[in-house]
């Protein structure tokens, strides 16, 4: 996300959950998403278009799994801090939803609990993208190479 123009910030972490801490080895206990705190400028990049971005990674359909990981703490969720973005997020889910005979199962909650996951989950793909590339889906390698898209250079 953070090769995107317009965003500032990406981090990893863990929120709507149902205690203020958690971490890696219990998130799963304490009911939290494993999610991507996403800052950005909304004067060089729409909210629309960010959640357009989200859509080509994720599978809104499935149910409490990304890819391989499955359980709760991996459900497919947009969580909001300013209450006027709710709108714009259901309305990209119900354009989106055109797209797809199963139903969207994107939970649309306001952000509570956000906790930055540990250091080592940070700017992950970073880290390990070299050995990630063999693993990606097309999908996913098709978003990275687009380079039209993110104009931002790092």
């Amino acid at each position: 996300m953070e090769r995107i123009d317009g965003v500032k910030d990406a981090t990893v972490g863990y929120a709507n959950g149902k205690t203020e801490k958690t971490s890696y080895n219990i998130v799963a206990s304490t009911d939290h998403a494993e999610t991507v705190h996403v800052k950005y400028d909304a004067n060089k990049i729409s909210l629309s278009k960010l959640l357009k971005y989200y859509f080509q990674v994720v599978d809104p359909t499935s149910i409490n799994q990304q890819g391989n990981d499955r359980g709760r703490q991996y459900r497919t969720g947009i969580y909001y801090t300013n209450p006027k973005d709710k709108e714009i997020i259901l309305q990209e889910i119900e354009e989106e939803q055109k797209k797809y005979t199963d139903k969207i199962q994107v939970e649309v909650q306001p952000l509570k609990n956000y906790i930055l996951a540990e250091e080592y989950h940070q700017d992950y793909l970073k880290k390990i993208l070299t050995d990630i590339v063999t693993l990606m889906s097309v999908r996913q390698m098709k978003l990275l190479l687009i380079q039209k898209d993110y104009p931002k250079t790092k």
